[in-house]
């Protein structure tokens, strides 16, 4: 994989073996060559990687010998910015994390909070050294702001002694001042934001209850209540709104982290009439005062429509999490998109529009794209409808994207086109109860398609046209047959095709073995028969019998 994209690194997928934890979220997909920006490499420090040796050598990477911890970090750190590129191999097992009987390790059996003290230090001025301040260096500092201060709270800090706890709160406090600023905060957890600014004021006490009650989140594994205000949604974590501490509600503001619950029970695509019902509410915020809306955004332009939808009960719902703790009895929603007057009165343009709710309940809002929880009755098969549109047919197509499942409305056949689902057999024969009748069979994989739309029209030479109706051969199913009565058509030469609005297809060729049909009008004899050099397309004659033409035929020697 080095090889074949020019990467100096490659990342193997990591399996955790009897227990022990391995990282996953840089292994979601492969990434034949990405960097440490732009993915989510930098969160496994750990040197058990691929290194091309000339990268080693060219900018002296080592271990440095006088840390006791963290000397991976600063390797495998500088050696991710130093890179040409970086290869993440996510579908192959290339490395077991096997859990040690002792269920330890040298950072785990490093006790003491001087060691980590010591190496972050070295980790921020490699990151302030090597990368300038932006976005580049605040998804570094995101890992390190979360990740180590975490760790080194939990595991350390509440372990030491009063003296200790204070000293090493004030060299937390100076260590981390040149990575954080107010921009960080849209990146960083409330609780991350909430620790950060108990260290950097040095409140030890309120650190040392805010690592308690996250301790005991982790065991309940029950979510924080909210506390919605003014639009926004605040977690109920310590010291909230404490007049004698002051925190700034930023430090509680989980609006952006709020998890979008919704299911789908129904989604039936009936005429030009999309209808959708099921129920959907955000976690934590009860539904009182829901302001629901389903949302429709044509994914090239961005263009998009709100259309209400009737706020339903669902009593029961979410009372499987959290113990029960939150109620949302009125999530449920019901909604009908015309796609003849979605657009404010107007007909939808052509375009894939993607279906979204924004889910709205005492002010607060969040969007999201619906579809990925559905009934097991709701069908994820595309289905496309030609529909009548103000006196033209139209194709409108219900379907599920991939890999996520979320629904979309195809106009205009950007994705599904209609021809595909149309098809006429090559084998045509006179119908054996009627044998002036032509017989044509095929079939219809619309899901749906107007009564009397799909014909087949025959034109002649003079511009006469002739029309038939297909007909279903079972109720319900996509076959069809097409019976053409040639005894009722005038002299000529007749070409044609299957028609269903503007999309057409044309009738196979006549056998050239068939055998005339023959009838007699008002006495006289008529016949039916494929024409001659019909160039490989369906061209019926039919005339009146030539007696005398017949007759010296039938008298000849």
């Amino acid at each position: 994989m080095a090889d074949e994209n020019g990467t100096d690194i490659v990342l193997g997928k990591m399996v955790g073996v009897g227990g022990r934890g391995a990282p996953t979220s840089m292994f979601r997909r492969n990434q034949p060559k990405t960097d440490v920006f732009s993915s989510r490499v930098y969160w496994t420090l750990n040197p058990m990687n691929l290194f091309r040796r000339e990268l080693l050598e060219r900018h002296h990477l080592r271990f440095p010998a006088d840390l006791s911890i963290g000397e991976d970090q600063l390797f495998v750190g500088a050696a991710y910015l130093q890179a040409s590129g970086i290869s993440v191999l996510a579908d192959y097992d290339c490395l077991y994390w096997v859990l040690r009987e002792d269920e330890g390790n040298i950072t785990r059996r490093t006790s003491g909070s001087e060691p980590r003290l010591r190496f972050l230090p070295h980790v921020i001025d490699m990151i302030l050294d090597n990368v300038p301040p932006g976005a580049d260096r605040d998804h570094l500092a995101h890992r390190h702001l979360t990740v180590e201060v975490q760790e080194a709270l939990c595991s350390q800090l509440v372990h030491e002694s009063r003296e200790m706890q204070l000293k090493m709160l004030r060299q937390f406090a100076e260590i981390i001042e040149p990575l954080w600023h107010e921009g960080m905060n849209d990146r960083l957890s409330a609780m991350a934001r909430l620790r950060l600014h108990l260290i950097r004021h040095l409140m030890l006490d309120e650190l040392l209850d805010v690592i308690s009650f996250e301790e005991g989140l982790a065991e309940s594994k029950v979510a924080t209540p909210v506390m919605v205000d003014n639009g926004r949604a605040l977690a109920r974590y310590p010291f909230l709104r404490d007049p004698d501490r002051a925190i700034p509600d930023v430090c509680y503001d989980v609006t952006a982290q709020l998890a979008a619950r919704h299911h789908v029970t129904r989604a039936d695509l009936r005429g030009t009439t999309l209808y959708l019902a099921g129920h959907a509410y955000l976690h934590r915020v009860e539904t009182r005062d829901v302001t629901t809306e389903l949302v429709l955004r044509e994914r090239d332009s961005a263009m998009e429509f709100r259309l209400p939808v009737t706020h339903t009960d669902s009593p029961g719902v979410g009372a499987d999490e959290d113990e029960g703790r939150f109620t949302y009895d009125r999530a449920g929603f019901d909604v009908a998109v015309d796609v003849l007057t979605a657009a404010e009165g107007r007909p939808l343009e052509d375009g894939l529009w993607d279906v979204s709710l924004a889910i709205g309940a005492q002010g607060v809002t969040r969007e999201v794209r619906i579809g990925s929880k559905r009934a097991a009755q709701v069908s994820a098969k595309a289905a496309t409808h030609v529909v009548n549109a103000l006196e033209e047919l139209r194709a409108v197509t219900a379907y599920t994207t991939r890999p996520h499942g979320n629904f979309t409305l195809d106009l205009g056949e950007r994705k599904h086109e209609v021809l595909p689902l149309l098809e006429i057999d090559d084998s045509v024969r006179w119908a054996p109860e009627v044998p002036t009748e032509l017989e044509f069979t095929g079939r219809c994989k619309l899901a749906a398609y107007p009564e009397g739309t799909l014909n087949v029209v025959l034109k002649d030479d003079c511009g006469a046209t002739a029309l038939f109706p297909a007909c279903q051969l079972h109720e319900g199913g996509e076959d069809f047959v097409v019976r053409i009565p040639v005894n009722t058509l005038p002299t000529g030469l007749w070409r044609g095709e299957l028609q269903l609005g503007k999309w057409t297809l044309p009738l196979p060729e006549l056998p050239g073995g068939l055998a005339p049909a023959k009838w007699r009008r008002r006495g006289l004899p008529w016949y039916a028969k494929p024409a001659r050099d019909s160039g490989g397309t369906f061209v019926l004659q039919v005339a009146r019998t030539d007696l005398v033409k017949a007759l010296t035929q039938r008298i000849a020697p």
